[in-house]
């Protein structure tokens, strides 16, 4: 298994994607091709083996910025190390790209070069969140900001599958972002969304989820539209991070039989951290599209990286992409009959 990793994209690339890419190359079964400034790379890579870490670069001159408009910026830089990777996917030289930079040149160069699968209109981001069993998988999170009810059936199928190939939950239950239980509950969107759920077979639909349900992990697959989906995703990162810093600071501010305590407690709250630690799932894969891409959030750091290299191979292994595709014309062929 090979993966193209876009080595300038993230806010502390090139330095944080390498150590992270060494870091997996130790971990994983798998070869790293790092796409970027060769000159850049090689000199975070001075010190490792990267022959015997099966660790390759390939030169690209230009970088897609963060504030540059997505789709533009992939069709004019041809050479930037986003484009590069993914062209690397197609050709079938790699099995998978992997990005830390600007989610919106990440999708794009993924519709664009490897192109929709049949049957999907729109790709999804979908992003595991921590619940107290293991994780929610929630989609779309930020690739489309608005999406039609046939785009959200779609994602419900795609996200079923993942989880059932990369989590191995026989079947997973699904359910529809909304404000209430009741199936009248909603925006237009939500109870045009609704029935057509309910009446896919593909997948094990049971009901609306409200935003309570992700956290308690009520549902295995949350469906949603990317701009609630990148809304709850961001709020969820920020009440972590919140809670932990509070933890932090009533230690630091308490007395000596309080910190006393808090040592005693520091096996379970190291435990508590690395459960609410983003780092951890690292990268979420963009279903809907012919390729493996796997999409890290911008201020990714070394473990992080590790992480989603790590999600990158559970994809392949798992064969999602061919369960994606083959679900999705069955569908198409039971729709037209």
């Amino acid at each position: 298994m090979r993966i193209a990793i876009d080595a300038m994209g993230g806010d502390f690339a090139p330095r944080e994607i390498v150590q992270g890419a060494v870091a997996a190359a130790k971990k994983y079964d798998c070869e790293i091709v790092l796409i970027g400034d060769e000159k850049q790379i090689r000199a975070e890579l001075h010190g490792e083996d990267a022959a015997a870490l099966r660790i390759s670069v390939v030169h690209a001159s230009e970088v897609i910025g963060m504030n540059e408009h997505p789709a533009e910026a992939v069709r004019t830089k041809k050479d930037s190390s986003i484009v590069v990777a993914t062209r690397l996917v197609r050709e079938g030289s790699c099995d998978a790209v992997f990005s830390a930079g600007s989610t919106g040149a990440a999708v794009a160069a993924a519709q664009l070069i490897l192109h929709r699968i049949r049957g999907v209109g729109r790709p999804a981001i979908a992003t595991p969140m921590p619940t107290p069993d293991g994780v929610t998988l929630m989609l779309d999170s930020g690739a489309n900001v608005d999406s039609r009810p046939e785009h959200l059936v779609q994602s419900a199928v795609m996200g079923s599958l993942y989880a059932q190939h990369v989590f191995g939950i026989e079947r997973p239950r699904v359910g529809l972002l909304n404000i209430g239980e009741e199936e009248t509950k909603g925006n237009e969107q939500a109870k045009e969304t609704y029935p057509l759920l309910k009446a896919e077979h593909n997948i094990n639909f049971c009901g609306n989820a409200e935003g309570r349900d992700v956290p308690k992990g009520n549902f295995d697959v949350v469906i949603c539209d990317g701009f609630v989906g990148n809304v709850v995703l961001k709020f969820a990162e920020g009440l972590a991070k919140t809670i932990l810093g509070l933890i932090r600071e009533e230690i630091r501010g308490a007395g000596l039989m309080a910190k006393l305590g808090a040592l005693l407690l520091m096996p379970t709250l190291r435990r508590l951290g690395k459960r609410l630690d983003v780092r951890e799932y690292g990268g979420a894969p963009l279903l809907g599209v012919n390729g493996c891409c796997v999409i890290g959030h911008g201020s990714s750091d070394a473990k992080s990286v590790a992480s989603a290299i790590g999600v990158t191979v559970d994809y392949v292994n798992g064969k999602v992409l061919d369960q994606i595709r083959d679900a999705l014309a069955k569908k198409g062929d039971s729709d037209r009959a």
